[in-house]
């Protein structure tokens, strides 16, 4: 993995790493992965399914993963477990899923550290009301291990559990059970994971350094939107993933001493060669206030020949004799040339092939980079008073006690308009 780019970087000193929970996971998850594994057999030899039932950063990190190292008809043509994602609370998605799977040989994993999240736990409310009396074998539960309503539950209950740290938040909390699970039960080397994570520390530290730096003058600059472009379908979900880590870790009302200064920067997934057909039009035209990631896939696994045909149809024989590899290649040196002919500020990470190590090195990075661009700024990157807003006028709304006093201050800034349950 390398970063590749053309700005100049001031370096800074940043505190010790150590003391962040995502980071102690790269050195202290043997015992986990052994447990994970082992259980991973016992579910690819009993259910026919494994849901992951989760939102947010328990539910876009295991389908990033997922997606970048699986078949992408994985569910077609796997010998496994098949893997769905209940992630939304959209009632239509969540009804069809039950019309392709039979809910007696499906293993629900539902994941939520507080074990508050409205949208998780109302899912996991139907699926205990609809598996009745196979529901303590038919649901797992990743949460916090001595907190939250979750893990209450589970133990009165007698829910298999496996738990986050207490110092890892939802949105770093990939390379914990949290995606770890997930990802063996459909045959993934989560050993190889963290092998990839802990390799970032010793490899690719001053860089991920280097990254938040060149993201803090950019920001400086102007630049609010930071396009996050892989060449690549299988990185297309790091990029969602992505989105989340950085969104919401980085966008702050305040500092850490309480001063207002409506910090971030939004990100923005794009993928490549796709989007050079949707979006590019705008990124080297229209307003330059965006600085542009490319991850560009030195080797991938397939290599694909076009054939040498239609010699005579000028417009399209150049392709002939070359390969999809060389197609997609060329393509992404052409768009960041061509942004960079705009004066738009661009950088390429570079990766070998797509890979566990590499998959894992790569959470590690942007983990890294994100708090410490954090750091640079004065910023908590792992609260989220933004959220917490919108979840507490919902739990008002629907009459749970203690939020009385939101509901008193919605019927008075919406008055009329207040959501009425139609």
């Amino acid at each position: 993995m390398k970063l590749v780019h053309n700005m100049d970087v001031n370096r800074v000193d940043f505190k010790e790493i150590n003391e962040y929970g995502f980071v102690k996971i790269a050195s202290n998850s043997k015992n986990v992965i052994d447990e994970i594994n082992e259980y991973s057999k016992y579910v690819n030899s009993n259910f026919e399914n494994f849901v992951v039932v989760g939102i947010g950063g328990s539910s876009l990190g295991p389908k990033a993963v997922h997606t970048a190292l699986n078949n992408q008809y994985y569910n077609e043509i796997s010998g496994n477990t098949k893997i769905y994602f209940l992630e939304n609370i959209d009632p239509d998605t969540f009804e069809e899923l039950f019309e392709v799977i039979n809910i007696e040989k499906t293993l629900f994993n539902v994941i939520t550290k507080s074990g508050g999240t409205s949208e998780t736990m109302a899912k996991f409310m139907i699926l205990k009301a609809r598996l009745g009396n196979l529901a303590k074998t038919n649901i797992v539960c990743t949460t916090d291990r001595e907190n939250g309503n979750l893990i209450k539950i589970a133990k009165e209950e007698g829910y298999k559990t496996f738990f986050i740290p207490a110092d890892v938040g939802g949105r770093f909390s990939e390379l914990t059970p949290v995606g770890l699970l997930p990802a063996a039960i459909s045959g993934i080397d989560i050993e190889k994971l963290i092998l990839g994570a802990k390799s970032c520390l010793d490899d690719n530290l001053e860089e991920a350094k280097e990254y938040a730096l060149i993201m803090k003058e950019a920001i400086e600059k102007g630049k609010n939107t930071l396009v996050f472009m892989p060449y690549s379908d299988k990185l297309s979900l790091l990029g969602d993933w992505f989105v989340q880590l950085w969104a919401e870790s980085l966008g702050k009302k305040v500092d850490n001493e309480g001063n207002v200064i409506n910090y971030g920067q939004l990100p923005h997934k794009s993928v490549g060669a796709i989007d050079q057909h949707s979006q590019v039009q705008l990124f080297a035209e229209g307003p330059n206030d965006k600085i542009f990631t490319f991850l560009e896939v030195k080797n991938f696994k397939n290599q694909v020949k076009i054939p040498k045909i239609y010699d005579e149809v000028r417009g399209i024989s150049f392709l002939g004799g070359h390969t999809l590899n060389e197609l997609i290649s060329a393509e992404k040196f052409a768009t960041d040339y061509a942004l960079k002919k705009e004066n738009r500020d661009t950088l390429t990470i570079e990766i070998n092939e797509i890979n566990e190590e590499v998959i894992g090195k790569l959470i590690m990075f942007f983990e890294l980079a994100t708090v410490f661009l954090g750091e640079l700024v004065n910023i908590d990157p792992f609260n989220q008073p933004g959220v917490e807003e919108g979840k507490n006028a919902t739990y008002a709304l629907f009459g749970k006690e203690g939020y009385e006093y939101k509901l008193e201050e919605l019927k008075d800034q919406c008055g009329d308009k207040l959501w009425n349950g139609k």
